[in-house]
């Protein structure tokens, strides 16, 4: 699958850049690179993109913003680049639609391991890209989640989720009126072990919630449990 999968690398350090394209390439990942925001979208417009590995910190148009413009046309996962390891800039990125994010100087291995994840949830989410799906579907109160096609609706109105966001609804979906801790459900979302508290998983919480319009709704989908974590009654 990696010879057909193309990365796009936005990072104004060239030397990040090609040290980014080595890694990958290794991994036999097609890389194309981009200097700056501008021209990073311009090649997500012209190219077929399965990733995106993005800087923050650039002149001009930054990494937030042109991980917000990326979210409004496409779900494609976008993992930060960032040289920050303070919470405030993972929490804000993952807050505008980033789905991981690896702190310069990053480990080659943990930034392979990261690519690999998130590719492998993409190619779940687009099945004529070459993943097949469990055929199931789950209705609760409202909400229908379709394993096989990756389609959510919320009261007949569908809503587009990234593959994080999809992949924590049907844990919690799937496995109505059991609570999750945010640590449980880290581990089997993302395939890892929590090594520190962070927020990732509230943060993701949060967008599905909105996306889904839950501050609209009464009878709310997904319930938190304060001090333990989440839940979906049937």
């Amino acid at each position: 699958m990696a010879n057909d999968v193309s990365i796009l690398v936005v990072d104004d350090e060239k030397e990040i850049a090609d040290l980014v394209e080595i890694y990958l390439v290794s991994d036999g990942y097609k890389v194309i690179k981009a200097s700056n925001a501008r021209d990073g979208l311009d090649i997500i417009a012209n190219e077929d993109i399965q990733l995106v590995l993005l800087d923050i910190m650039m002149p001009g148009m930054d990494g937030m913003d042109m991980c917000k413009k990326i979210r409004e046309e496409s779900n494609i996962p976008i993992i930060m680049l960032t040289a920050k390891s303070g919470d405030l800039d993972k929490i804000k990125g993952l807050g505008i639609g980033a789905d991981d994010y690896v702190t310069k100087p990053f480990n080659p291995l943990e930034l392979s391991a990261r690519v690999k994840s998130q590719l492998r949830r993409y190619t779940q989410l687009n099945p004529s890209f070459g993943a097949d799906g469990a055929s199931s579907e789950i209705t609760i109160r409202g909400l229908s989640i379709n394993k096989e096609n990756h389609k959510v609706t919320v009261d007949d109105e569908e809503i587009k989720l990234t593959p994080i966001e999809f992949d924590i609804l049907y844990l919690l979906a799937s496995n109505p009126g059991k609570v999750f801790s945010t640590d449980e459900i880290f581990e089997k979302v993302w395939n890892e072990r929590v090594y520190e508290a962070n927020n990732t998983v509230m943060v993701h919480i949060r967008r599905l919630r909105g996306k889904m319009k839950e501050d609209q709704r009464q009878d709310k989908i997904i319930t938190t449990v304060w001090g333990v974590g989440y839940k979906i009654e049937k």
